[in-house]
């Protein structure tokens, strides 16, 4: 199956012209090379010019895989995005889009979480605050912005897969997603998944990149994600739950989260989408932005229960235990393809 829509051709120009950007490169490297060795054999070499051509020369050769890593740069105050993800693409017939955001005790960040999807103003917007029964702020913040909600609940569940069930039971909408009480979307994310859902009616389910942010919400990172590759979902989960949207035709034909899964319930959700023959596409695009502080759960379970249940997924995937020499093998290709398109990012090459 193509995984790839048809209108992903766009981006393949700028890989046509990345052996020439390449070779351009190597022939920099060259010269600064070569300059570097001058000064070392004529003259006592100034150590500002030298620190600066060894960074220039880290920057152009900077292949780093910083897919999967949760914080790899110095906190910037601000999410910064580009002027044009504010401006709004014009919808003939917006889908109506529905949202659950799953909350427990998640006070200091529920807030922001909240704003950053109702200030989208989208005009078909179904949101909806599932909460167990939070004993902190949650309360008070519901309180304020009810009137905004398409539903808001607190009561005991079963945990965040049931409360995900839960709050998108209340809801219609022919686009859904949910998104976890800590992080954020990015503006223009709403329009933007409209406007491409109701370009390509095909297509099942939609994702973005991802900027990392840490508990004051100060931006720590960025994923650039390749175009889509189904083969590699069966090896490591690398779709930015944050970003993910998808049509509830898709969603009724898996029958929603799994609520056996406490951590990896995405991924399982993902896989089940691939088995009904989902179509992906991953837009070029950030479209959400993935809080790290002490207290979530990817820090407190990855390494017992988030394993375990990634582990089970994969046997499930693969009839068998897998080994982690053949977990690399088989997301080597896609993590090759990740470090040429965040160089090119990180260029100025393309647009994100």
């Amino acid at each position: 199956m193509s995984s790839e829509p048809d209108t992903n051709a766009a981006e393949y120009p700028i890989i046509v012209g990345m052996e020439r950007r390449v070779q351009e490169l190597a022939n920099q490297v060259q010269v600064l090379q070569q300059e570097l060795g001058r000064l070392k054999a004529y003259t006592r070499p100034r150590l500002p010019w030298k620190f600066w051509i060894r960074h220039q020369i880290k920057v152009l050769l900077d292949l780093r895989v910083v897919l999967g890593k949760l914080s790899f740069t110095d906190p910037v105050k601000v999410v910064g995005v580009p002027k044009w993800y504010h401006t709004k693409p014009a919808l003939k017939n917006p889908p109506v889009i529905s949202i659950a955001t799953p909350s427990y005790n998640q006070g200091d960040f529920l807030e922001c979480t909240m704003r950053s999807v109702l200030d989208q103003e989208y005009p078909k917007l179904q949101y909806v605050v599932q909460d167990g029964g939070s004993t902190d702020s949650t309360a008070g913040v519901l309180a304020q912005y009810k009137s905004r909600l398409h539903h808001c609940e607190m009561r005991k569940d079963r945990g965040q897969s049931h409360a995900i069930n839960l709050g998108l039971a209340h809801t219609d909408g022919e686009i859904m997603a949910y998104l976890n009480s800590d992080d954020i979307l990015l503006p223009g994310s709403l329009h933007a998944v409209a406007k491409y859902f109701e370009d390509h009616p095909d297509v099942d389910v939609v994702y973005g990149h991802r900027v990392l942010i840490n508990q004051q919400g100060d931006e720590i990172g960025r994923w650039v994600l390749p175009p889509h590759d189904t083969d590699v979902l069966k090896w490591a989960d690398y779709v930015p739950q944050e970003t993910m949207f998808w049509r509830r035709r898709i969603w009724d034909k898996v029958g929603g989260i799994d609520e056996s899964f406490r951590f990896a319930m995405d991924w399982d959700l993902i896989s089940r989408f691939v088995d009904a023959g989902a179509k992906f596409y991953r837009m070029p695009r950030f479209l959400g932005a993935f809080r790290i502080h002490d207290s979530s759960k990817t820090m407190t379970v990855v390494n017992t229960h988030g394993q375990e249940e990634m582990t089970k997924l994969r046997r499930r995937m693969h009839g068998r235990d897998v080994t982690p020499q053949e977990i690399q093998k088989g997301i080597r290709r896609y993590l090759g393809w990740h470090v040429v398109y965040n160089r090119l990012y990180r260029l100025g090459l393309v647009r994100y």
